[in-house]
């Protein structure tokens, strides 16, 4: 019995050195571990801060490389058209109620230089006071001869197909020539009139 309470003494007084140690070493397990978090939270941070920097980084690059294209575009077109010899044909439409745009074709002294098939929607945008550009050229000084083909659904939903002609004189500078359709009411028919901008 005497070695039974001395072995269960024994036995108790191991577990409270036992549990004493363990509350000993807790706390600097716990010390650690918080100091673990705020480091990992400060890494965390670090990563967001950069990807934030970087994703700023992207987006100014994009801007830089939009505006260096939109400048190289300019000055292709200034390279490929000079001034001097640049004449640029412009389609607009008023109103429409007779004519319904489905193609053009435009010819330059006998040359054909540019046949434009519109869409629904681009046919629409002229109609609603939108103006193309349908081609552009670098010519000599001198006179020239524009030949303009419309084709479309004019009066009566039938194929309708028209021509205009003009001829104008290609000076020194840009020149800019207008393909405008018009409605002509009396005759409820379209027409076509080509002119120059001042």
């Amino acid at each position: 019995m005497t070695k039974t309470l001395i072995g269960l003494t024994a036995l108790l007084t191991l577990a409270f050195s036992t549990a004493a140690s363990a509350q000993d070493v807790a706390p600097m397990d716990a010390d650690s571990a918080l100091a673990e978090a705020q480091s990992a939270e400060a890494a965390e941070s670090e990563s967001r801060e950069q990807f934030r920097s970087l994703d700023q980084d992207v987006q100014t690059l994009k801007k830089e490389v939009l505006d260096l294209n939109r400048d190289l575009f300019l000055l292709e077109e200034e390279l490929l058209f000079p001034a001097n010899s640049q004449v640029a044909f412009f389609i607009s439409m008023d109103v429409g109620e007779y004519f319904e745009l489905d193609s053009v074709n435009i010819k330059i002294d006998g040359k054909e230089v540019a046949n434009y098939l519109y869409t629904a929607r681009e046919a629409d945008a002229l109609i609603r006071g939108g103006v193309h550009r349908v081609h552009m050229a670098n010519l000599k000084t001198g006179e020239h001869e524009l030949v303009a083909i419309f084709t479309g659904e004019g009066p009566h939903v039938r194929d309708y197909r028209r021509g205009a002609t003009m001829t104008f004189d290609k000076g020194i500078g840009a020149k800019y020539v207008e393909l405008e359709i018009t409605d002509r009411v009396k005759k409820q028919q379209p027409e076509f009139v080509i002119k120059e901008w001042e």
